[in-house]
């Protein structure tokens, strides 16, 4: 696989909204690329607040000339936090033309069946084949096996008549300003996964590698590529490297999403992810959800320049 199988077009400009995040803060300030959501709408200060909560969701807007699209990265992990966020920043959900599953995760598809029966037309539905797989475990340092709620079931999804496009290779959609990874091959020494998640297959629990990652590319015009990830648990430097290797173009310009190194697995890798990264050089880096806050610290220390705290309503801008 290299870029000449594949050809993401450029896009003029990008718009990522969070909807759903870890973090709110309402004091943050606007900067040349992230604008926060108004402290108030009229003179006097809300009795209401936007919704944070351990999930994630991206409302994400491309532009090229004069055609414009708009998908909808992952849904948050309740059902109330997205569909509620979106009714205080008065987002319209009919504005949305796709719906891109990072992986089977609760926190990832918490609304998804709650914003999908509110949007009157077909759209597609982009998502790993593995992402169905259930049952799904998570250890504890105890020994005991946490069961990974099934919030993705393919008859539901049949019933409601959606366009569903399950893939492990690279998917093209919204006239090719978006590409949405598919399986990103893992090839770094220090990305392993995640090490207590197991899984039932052909009845013996077996390791889950969670195949089903996949995160968003897209080429910003004269800049190069923009990855969005989810949990990244592919590990966010092999998703970069694969975003790379897929589209053929080298130039990284932005890095946002879920990176995953909380906790103590994690943490030791946090300097090896930095300096990876800083051999990319990109422009923009806005780590969020399950990235922790040790390295997102760290992140802010080693890329002063780039580094933007992401916080629920933020909007980044890149053109």
């Amino acid at each position: 696989m290299n870029g000449s199988d594949y050809k993401l077009r450029e896009v003029e400009r990008i718009e990522i909204v969070t909807l759903i995040d870890n973090y709110v803060d309402v004091l943050l300030r606007n900067t040349d690329v992230v604008t926060r959501p108004p402290l108030a709408k009229g003179e006097e200060l809300p009795t209401d607040t936007l919704l944070a909560e351990h999930g994630l969701s991206l409302l994400v807007t491309v532009s090229r000339g004069e055609n414009k699209h708009t998908l909808l990265f992952d849904t948050g992990y309740s059902k109330v936090g997205v569909p509620y966020n979106m009714a205080q920043m008065e987002i319209d959900v009919g504005q949305i033309e796709a719906i891109v599953l990072s992986h089977g995760h609760m926190d990832h598809t918490g609304s998804f069946y709650t914003l999908l029966d509110q949007i009157s037309k077909k759209v597609p539905i982009v998502v790993h084949p593995g992402a169905f797989h259930s049952p799904r475990y998570f250890g504890l340092d105890d020994g005991r096996r946490l069961l990974f709620p099934r919030t993705l079931v393919r008859e539901a999804l049949e019933e409601r008549d959606v366009e569903l496009l399950e893939s492990k290779r690279p998917t093209f959609i919204l006239e090719d300003m978006v590409a949405v990874t598919g399986e990103v091959e893992r090839t770094t020494e220090f990305e392993k996964g995640l090490p207590n998640a197991t899984m039932e297959l052909e009845g013996k629990i077996q390791p889950d590698p969670i195949s089903d990652d996949q995160a968003l590319v897209l080429n910003l015009k004269g800049k190069g590529l923009v990855v969005i990830s989810g949990c990244s648990h592919a590990g966010i430097i092999n998703t970069v490297l694969f975003s790379r290797k897929f589209t053929g173009i080298e130039k990284i310009h932005g890095v946002l999403g879920g990176f995953h190194l909380t906790g103590p697995f994690f943490e030791p890798i946090i300097e090896k992810t930095i300096d990876a990264l800083k051999k990319m050089a990109p422009e923009v880096i806005m780590p969020m959800h399950c990235t922790g806050w040790k390295a997102i610290q760290r992140f802010s220390e080693e890329f002063p320049s780039s580094f933007v705290l992401n916080s629920v309503g933020s909007k980044i801008t890149l053109s």
